[in-house]
């Protein structure tokens, strides 16, 4: 018999901290929501494992090397149990990845992180001291107007990601968004009801320097609010080469960023899988098994000397006078952070050795199982896992367990674009992490 609970903590920074996301600082000035880590927990009697979601940017590997060890030990269940789940908000504390702006920035060693470690420990434990009977049922919804493609190819034959509101000179879109939305519902004994909403789009709706969950936190309270007596987790899935909105669109700029275009994503995600709510099918089986594959994939190397010393030139620009005034002149804006981050990464790459270990994670419950990334893979990626998968219901998670960037497919690379220029990882990357995560679904 499965059992199941549920807990949440508030886990906003105060003001005044780091905010990442972009390329030129900002510091939190106020709050429009709290920013909260939700947990998940299972125990069928023989092994227990446990699923956090947690409203920040991403966590390293690094990190994770020391917050899953303190979860597992809070909870007295294997490191491999824990599952770190990062909604990827552009609008909560960091700077988790990127560059230390500050010797205060330095997240690794910082009393949030101490903090924040305690909390997950926190609310970890909780979640199983809640734990009851649990019924488990799924369904499936499509959400459209939500996630878009924002790799275009351009009337000139390059790459553009995010070319600027309704460029003329955009031909096509390079891709398609995966507009599935999957829904798991644990109905349990004398407690409140349990979804889990699973979808895939960028998390970078509002911007600007107020905390805020972004459309994650609409979604768990729309469902919420629709599902009596009941309590929601949002897990974001692969998003790497998706926006919120389309820029070939016509309709006003104002309407398609901001809170209320956030209200607006989320509250569509949770009304596509309520609204097949009562079709939900009973799944089956009451294992929990998890696993985890340690991969080795090379680093996006390349630069020749005077390369280097240019983009190094351009990053010390950048750092004392801003990314618009460092490329001034230089539009659309998009590209100006096109060339920073290349030439971040650039500079980046030449204090790295050859290649780098991913760890890809997998868990299961019954005939649910969710594969986790430690980054941003492109929605193909995620589509290739599920459609490879033997179980009934396979869930996504970005950053999760990690967050180490970029995961550009193999056709990426041959276009181009933002997320290729950026990328640590070597072209084949993509394709190792979904052969790797196959492998580990399908053989828990």
């Amino acid at each position: 018999m499965i059992k199941a609970g549920f807990a949440r903590v508030d886990v906003t920074p105060p003001l005044g901290s780091y905010i990442s996301g972009y390329y030129d600082p900002r510091y939190a000035k106020g709050v429009l929501d709290p920013l909260l880590a939700t947990a998940v927990a299972f125990d069928n009697g023989k092994k227990k494992a446990v699923i956090l979601a947690v409203d920040v940017i991403g966590i390293g590997q690094i990190a994770m090397e020391k917050i899953r060890p303190a979860i597992a030990e809070a909870a007295g269940i294997p490191r491999e149990a824990v599952f770190v789940h990062c909604s990827h908000i552009h609008t909560g504390f960091g700077p988790v990845v990127g560059a230390r702006i500050r010797p205060e920035d330095d997240f690794y060693n910082s009393e949030f992180l101490v903090w924040l470690t305690k909390r997950l420990c926190d609310v970890a434990v909780m979640a199983f001291d809640d734990v009851a009977p649990a019924k488990m049922l799924y369904t499936k919804g499509e959400v459209r107007d939500v996630a878009f493609v924002r790799r275009f190819r351009m009337k000139d034959g390059s790459v553009r990601t995010n070319p600027g509101w309704q460029n003329p000179d955009i031909d096509h879109a390079l891709g398609t968004p995966d507009e599935e939305s999957q829904l798991l519902i644990l109905k349990r004994e004398g407690k409140p009801e349990i979804g889990i909403v699973n979808f895939q789009v960028h998390t970078d709706v509002i911007g600007g320097e107020m905390l805020s969950a972004d459309y994650p936190g609409f979604v768990r309270r729309t469902y919420e609010k629709n599902v009596d007596n009941s309590r929601c987790m949002y897990i974001c899935g692969t998003q790497g080469d998706t926006n919120h909105v389309d820029v070939r669109q016509s309709f006003e700029k104002d309407c398609a960023h901001g809170y209320e275009r956030s209200r607006y994503m989320g509250k569509k995600i949770a009304m596509s899988v309520l609204s097949n709510y009562e079709l939900a099918r009973e799944l089956s089986g009451d294992e929990i098994n998890f696993a985890e594959k340690i991969i080795r994939v090379k680093y996006n190397k390349g630069g020749s000397e005077e390369e280097v010393r240019k983009a190094q030139e351009l990053i010390d620009l950048q750092k004392k006078v801003g990314t618009d005034e460092a490329l001034k002149g230089v539009e659309p804006i998009m590209r100006r952070v096109e060339l920073i981050a290349e030439a971040s990464r650039i500079v980046r790459m030449t204090k790295m050795p050859d290649e780098k270990e991913l760890v890809i994670t997998a868990l299961s419950v019954g005939n649910m199982a969710l594969a986790c990334f430690p980054g941003e893979p492109f929605t193909e990626v995620g589509r290739s896992v599920k459609r490879n998968s033997k179980f009934a219901l396979t869930m996504t998670a970005c950053c999760a367990n990690g967050y180490e960037g970029y995961f550009p497919t193999e056709q990426a690379f041959s276009e181009g674009g933002y997320e290729v220029l950026t990328t640590s990882y070597a072209r084949g990357s993509a394709e190792r992490v979904i052969e790797a995560s196959t492998e580990i679904v399908n053989a828990l």
